[in-house]
């Protein structure tokens, strides 16, 4: 299964803070009603850490809904379809530290 390696979606703000070929650091900010639509990666975890939010990590297969304050954290394995957002549609800002392995973006449609 194909993924892409950039995303196709658009957000407030993002900031790389580490890349390599196996791990990718970077601050995600979430502006009012935007979100990381539906996706899973093949090989990753993704780790977020809540830097301002509340904000909101939602899992498929199986379900979860992580609803998470500033200093608060959660994992999403491989292969498990995942969005993020605000915690009811409000801004968030958030470290996502996703590895080790190849990073893909595999969009849910």
């Amino acid at each position: 299964m194909s993924g892409s390696k950039s995303s196709s979606y658009r957000i407030e703000g993002r900031q790389m803070i580490a890349e390599t070929p196996e791990l990718r650091v970077q601050i995600l900010t979430l502006a009012e009603g935007e979100e990381v639509p539906w996706h899973y990666h093949n090989g990753i975890t993704d780790s977020f850490v809540c830097l301002d939010g509340p904000m909101r990590v939602e899992t498929r297969a199986p379900h979860h809904d992580y609803l998470l304050a500033a200093g608060e954290r959660c994992e999403v394995p491989a292969r498990t379809a995942h969005r993020v957002s605000g915690a009811g549609g409000g801004a968030c800002r958030f470290v996502i530290i996703q590895g080790v392995g190849t990073y893909d973006f595999v969009p849910i449609t």
